[in-house]
């Protein structure tokens, strides 16, 4: 629906809307703190409000141009896209570009249903690839540990020393952080790319995760000793998490797949970050130590995580039909090198342009 040059910001104000309900569901925890036996039953029954303006909302959401075109319904397909472009003309490029490629697409897909487009994303390379990009994003957010902090965070302040009630406001710090680290990605993300985003802030990440896991072992010292490392590092890789993993983890899942396996492909990763969110929070309360796998999630990004700025979701196909071996030699020899040069030794280079394939191999190759 987006066009390219703003879609991942149009996009991530998805996450901009879910940390806003995590802030205001801590708020609710404050609220009814002191309302004795029944305040889990008033938690807890809080959600029903935005959920309630949730679902009153969704029946003034048009459809997006692309279900409509897949369901044969063209014209109100043109009329949609053209309610989201500037000009009728656009909108005519726009739609025409996109139903041409959904054809080519049917022709290879034709006759296949649901579980058969699922298996696509396991057997056709260029499919393939980008299910490596989406399942590492996913599983990364997992386990770099953001999610156990947004459901344990006042558990772990009252490990960190402090009270109940306090814990309760250090969780609401925690969520208004979160909001307002979020909205400067809104203008990065289509101008520093997703990639990017990713690979600079996970070092930052495992360093204040590692920080904060080494700080509760302090037990020496005054009282604002022992937990203000604790929540001042909790908070900054709070911010790293929400300048790059947070935002770009649903937004690049969304996009990198073609118009006929999206719904299987965004399925499948969404099946890989809730099934480690449940597990995560189940083993949680039984860790005795931090864990930070965050490295080897770097590693992953580095290797399967490609860059989709500012491109329309059928020019992807050009990116995703380089092979794996042959975007991580280009990423070593090339990207890494010139990042060297421009950022570390300060020369004024020309940035290297990013790899695709060109148009008349995409099909041969997608194959």
């Amino acid at each position: 629906m987006a066009p390219a040059r703003v879609r991942g910001a149009l996009v991530m104000f998805w996450q901009l809307w879910v940390v806003a309900g995590i802030f205001l569901g801590f708020c609710a925890n404050v609220i009814v703190k002191d309302t004795g036996d029944i305040s889990w039953r008033l938690q807890l029954g809080s959600a029903f409000i935005p959920s309630l303006i949730l679902g009153i909302g969704i029946f003034f959401c048009p459809e997006s141009p692309r279900w409509l075109m897949k369901h044969g319904k063209h014209a109100k397909g043109f009329r949609s896209m053209s309610r989201l472009r500037a000009h009728p003309t656009i909108a005519a490029r726009d739609f025409y570009y996109s139903c041409v490629i959904y054809e080519e697409e049917l022709k290879v897909a034709r006759g296949s249903g649901y579980f058969d487009r699922l298996w696509d994303c396991f057997a056709v390379p260029r499919i393939r690839r980008a299910n490596y990009g989406a399942s590492t994003v996913m599983l990364a957010q997992q386990m770099c540990g953001i999610n156990i902090i947004s459901f344990y965070s006042s558990t772990i302040f009252v490990n960190a020393g402090y009270s109940e009630t306090e814990a309760l406001y250090a969780s609401l710090g925690y969520g208004a952080i979160q909001v307002v680290a979020t909205i400067p990605t809104l203008f990065l993300i289509d101008t520093k790319g997703r990639r990017t985003l990713t690979l600079a802030t996970f070092p930052f990440m495992c360093i204040f995760l590692l920080a904060a896991g080494l700080s509760l072992l302090k037990d020496t010292g005054s009282r604002g000793e022992q937990i203000g490392p604790v929540v001042l590092f909790v908070y900054l890789f709070t911010i790293a998490y929400s300048l790059g993993e947070g935002p770009v983890a649903f937004q690049y899942s969304a996009e990198v797949f073609p118009t006929i396996q999206r719904e299987q492909g965004m399925a499948w990763a969404v099946c890989i970050n809730n099934t480690f969110a449940g597990v995560l929070s189940l083993t949680f309360p039984r860790m005795q130590t931090v864990m930070t796998p965050t490295g080897a999630s770097w590693f992953m990004i580095f290797c399967f995580v490609r860059e989709t700025k500012q491109l329309t979701l059928e020019e992807l196909d050009q990116v995703f039909s380089v092979r794996t071996s042959h975007f991580i030699k280009h990423e070593l020899t090339v990207m890494l090198p010139y990042f060297l040069k421009r950022h570390i030794l300060r020369k004024k280079i020309m940035k290297p342009p990013q790899i695709i394939e060109r148009e008349d191999k995409v099909d041969t190759l997608s194959m």
